[in-house]
């Protein structure tokens, strides 16, 4: 009885990420289906799921109605025109494809200089130095393993919002936990820990975000700096306390409160200065940080490869074929998961929800504002492109400085994309038994929703 009740948790298991799938796609096609029988409007849904774009407009007959028109007594006819909210599958799945191959070229890059960093000793050196803190948060690794030299690369560029940069440290970061798994299947302990605070989205410049506010015109475009920091800094201490709590580890040593604790001050010191700047000087001032640390990146590693007589090339051209095949690789899972995501945004699933928690909320009374900012958040857990056009959406419909808007602009800054990070990164290494990492990183989603709620009214909601 041992035996069968193990092997039936590990095949539930197994089967989590299957049965996640395969319930977004069910849905979709009930509600689509629902929609079609009960919506005049919505005549054309089957069609823009399956062949949609983004953009398209539709005329949709809603009644027609007898009457003469001159001698000809024709019919009248009223139309309403219903614009594509999401790509359709077959898009969709073009994107999918594209997004992967998008990404060859900087995997190969940053993959090649990983590999130079490995040769010449830089990513031991770094696991050395940042060792105490990793081995406690990660107890399952090795003292001196090189993983931890690439999570400390892939949290340092995602701290200073260098996006191109991060993916490949983390992909790489997740080959090297996969080395140390002793389950290739099954996602172990420490890949689960990594995805989490790598989901969590930690970062102390914004610059998109920022840019983003200051293109639609926002009056102050930097005004949601602080919340985003400070919204994005809560779901990181959640995601760790909660896959902690999972794993049964001790958070509360001296050298984890040290290294968060240091850790925090460095971002409140630099959240201090980035605030004193005006708009355009931060701007600034971000682009260079972050393109200047690109480039210190490069700077020190292929100095450091020179220093101790490498192979240079040799070691980037064999680290930039693994990027270009990693970047292959993620393909199959890229294209399922986006797909699912496509039909739940065009079934109109996504509005359903929506309207409910508005109706839900206006029963209990109160403030009802923060349920304009809800569709970034649906959406974000599912597709990062897809919940930044929610957040544009509520600023063109409701102005960039309306509390929709900047409570939309803090939720897309202070979290990543959990369906996609799991679709890419778990794939990369062929994990199929995700365990727990999807609903600990939907928990920490939500700790970012709220957290993000509770800041506007912080600093909006007068």
């Amino acid at each position: 009885m041992a035996k069968f009740g193990q092997g039936h948790g590990r095949k539930s298991n197994t089967m989590a990420l299957s049965k996640i799938w395969a319930a977004f796609i069910l849905i979709s096609i009930v509600v689509a289906g629902i929609r079609y029988a009960f919506v005049p409007a919505d005549q054309e849904i089957f069609g823009q799921m399956v062949t949609g774009k983004t953009g398209d407009s539709v005329s949709v007959v809603l009644s027609s109605a007898r009457g003469t028109v001159g001698a000809a007594g024709a019919s009248a006819v009223k139309k309403m025109v219903v614009v594509q909210k999401a790509d359709g599958l077959i898009e969709t799945c073009k994107f999918a494809v594209t997004l992967a191959l998008g990404l060859v070229g900087i995997m190969a890059l940053f993959m090649g200089l990983v590999t130079i960093a490995e040769e010449a000793g830089g990513v031991r050196f770094l696991a050395r130095v940042t060792g105490p803190f990793f081995l406690k948060l990660f107890p399952d690794i090795p003292k001196g393993h090189p993983s931890i030299g690439h999570m400390v690369m892939n949290f340092s560029a995602n701290l200073l919002g260098l996006d191109n940069a991060a993916t490949p440290f983390a992909l790489k970061a997740m080959e090297s936990l996969q080395e140390i798994n002793p389950d290739p299947d099954k996602a172990s302990n420490s890949q689960i820990m990594f995805l989490c605070l790598h989901a969590s989205g930690l970062q102390v410049v914004p610059v998109t975000m920022i840019a983003i506010r200051a293109s639609m015109g926002a009056p102050n475009p930097t005004d949601i700096f602080i919340p985003i920091v400070i919204a994005t800094f809560i779901t990181t201490v959640a995601s760790m306390c909660i896959v902690a709590a999972w794993q049964r580890i001790n958070i509360f040593k001296p050298v984890v409160l040290a290294w968060v604790g240091s850790l925090s001050v460095l971002i409140a010191s630099l959240v201090l200065y980035l605030r004193s700047l005006d708009v355009n000087t931060m701007q600034s001032f971000s682009r260079a940080l972050s393109g200047g640390l690109i480039l210190l990146i490069f700077l020190v590693i292929i100095a450091g490869a020179v220093y101790k007589k490498i192979d240079i090339f040799s070691a980037f051209v064999q680290g930039a074929k693994g990027g270009f095949d990693i970047a292959v690789r993620i393909i199959p899972y890229l294209v399922g998961m986006l797909a699912a995501i496509s039909l739940l945004r065009t079934s109109g699933t996504f509005d359903a929800i929506i309207n409910g928690i508005r109706w839900l909320a206006s029963q209990f009374g109160g403030d009802t504002r923060w349920v304009d900012g809800m569709p970034t958040a649906l959406v974000k857990p599912f597709t990062s492109a897809g919940a930044r056009g929610m957040l544009v959406d509520t600023m063109k419909t409701l102005g960039p400085n309306s509390f929709a808007a900047r409570l939309s602009g803090t939720m897309q800054g202070s979290s990543e994309t959990v369906f996609y990070v799991v679709a890419v990164y778990f794939g990369a290494v062929g994990i199929k038994n995700t365990r727990y990492s999807i609903p600990a990183m939907l928990l920490a989603e939500v700790v970012s929703v709220v957290s993000s709620i509770g800041l506007a009214y912080l600093f909006f909601g007068k």
